[in-house]
């Protein structure tokens, strides 16, 4: 009989969330992360002298290292699976498609380096990774993109964390795939994709967040969740191609996505 807790024992266990503190880079599109201390230590003493502290958090739900639930984006006035938005849409949240829907993955995951087949730390900002790009790393990785896998493209932006204007991409863009990538990734029936930049996708210089077309191809039209603003360094550092990954998303009632910290487990 196999020992299964000695071989988790040994597990190499892969952090791929960003830290979150206030001033962190992020969307300008979402409210930003803010954290205060709402009880200091002194502020209330036991009459034994124990005191506790506590704080308020403050966030959109798409800042930091996060998932993007099928309601996040419509396409002339429809959700995944022809729902009507407005239909299922109050200021309280979604009535359908909300975060709460998206089940906890125990999956295969696995890591395209883009970045390193282009023999590079760091693609160039306004780089669009292209179907050939994707190709082209998939064979050079020796491995296979089955459905319900979750697909993570490192294009090297985490080195880039630390240079907020930069990292955010609204002047000079960030790398990530285009349209036709999309459509060749969502052929293959991943459950999710993410990456290390904060909208995933290709932003061209100059254009900001406001055109975002994969998203349409992923959440509109193939019902397939986003991860966005992934650290990816370590793993890519390990050489690993496949990996077990593991994601829970807050069970936040109706909303469109939720904070999390993925992880990815070598066994």
């Amino acid at each position: 009989m196999i020992d299964t807790w000695s071989q988790f024992k040994k597990a190499r266990i892969f952090d791929l969330s960003q830290p979150m503190f206030r001033g962190m880079p992020q969307s300008p599109n979402h409210t930003p992360f803010r954290m205060v201390l709402d009880r200091r230590h002194g502020d209330i003493l036991s009459s034994e002298g124990d005191s506790a502290s506590n704080e308020i958090v403050v966030t959109g739900c798409h800042v930091g290292t996060h998932i993007d639930a099928l309601s996040h984006v419509s396409f002339k006035g429809k959700l995944y699976g022809d729902i009507d938005a407005n239909s299922v849409m109050s200021h309280t949240g979604f009535s359908a498609l909300g975060i709460e829907t998206v089940a906890s993955f125990l999956c295969r995951g696995v890591l395209l380096d883009v970045a390193k087949f282009h023999g590079v730390k760091i693609l160039p900002a306004d780089y669009e990774i292209t179907v050939s790009d994707l190709e082209g790393t998939l064979k050079a990785a020796q491995t296979q993109i089955n459905e319900g896998d979750v697909v993570l493209i490192s294009s090297g932006w985490d080195h880039n964390w630390s240079e907020k204007e930069l990292f955010q991409g609204q002047l000079h863009g960030a790398p990530g795939i285009g349209e036709a990538g999309a459509i060749w990734l969502a052929a293959h029936k991943p459950r999710a994709c993410g990456s290390e930049t904060i909208a995933f996708e290709h932003i061209p210089s100059g254009l900001g967040h406001r055109k975002l077309p994969v998203h349409r191809v992923f959440l509109v039209e193939n019902g397939i969740h986003i991860i966005e603003t992934m650290k990816l360094r370590e793993l890519v550092q390990s050489g690993v191609v496949e990996f077990l990954f593991v994601l829970s998303p807050l069970n936040l009632v109706g909303a469109t996505g939720s904070p999390v910290r993925p992880l990815a487990v070598l066994v």
